[in-house]
């Protein structure tokens, strides 16, 4: 599976730079950063739904209830409304799904660019290495060259 943004290799067929493998690295956890948020954010939403949806169930189904449409403040029955709600919050957990599994794709992703270019992150170097290198001494540096991320 080749993937342009996160390939070992620059459009001129030359290695990339540490400079190339560091933004490459920074992208790929912004991007997942970003779905995260995202999921977080409709969790959220779905939450608040399920808390009106709830409190709708419980009352008159010809009691005057108001939504904001398109930041309109519109008046309308419970009814009306219910049937709307529950559909948008069907919807809201369908993209929470999706967006989960695109953030394990993600996730997925951003560990095989790890692998492949040897990144570590700043704090874990001494964690990983300490087992391996138990007869180095505190200022010997690993073997093999990799690119460190703070």
């Amino acid at each position: 599976m080749a993937t342009t943004h996160s390939g070992g290799v620059s459009g001129s067929g030359k290695p990339l730079t540490a400079e190339q493998v560091v933004a490459g690295f920074n992208r790929l956890r912004q991007e997942q950063r970003g779905m995260a948020s995202k999921a977080a954010e409709l969790e959220m939403e779905l939450n608040e739904h399920s808390l009106v949806i709830d409190t709708l169930k419980e009352v008159d189904q010809n009691r005057k209830c108001y939504r904001m449409v398109g930041g309109v403040l519109v008046e309308r029955t419970v009814k009306e409304v219910l049937p709307a709600l529950e559909n948008n919050k069907g919807q809201i957990h369908k993209i929470i799904e999706s967006l989960n599994t695109q953030l394990q794709t993600k996730g997925k992703e951003l560990n095989e660019f790890r692998e492949k270019h040897n990144i570590r992150l700043m704090g874990e170097e001494e964690q990983k290495q300490s087992p391996k290198e138990s007869g180095d001494g505190p200022g010997s540096k690993p073997s093999s060259a990799g690119v460190l991320v703070s």
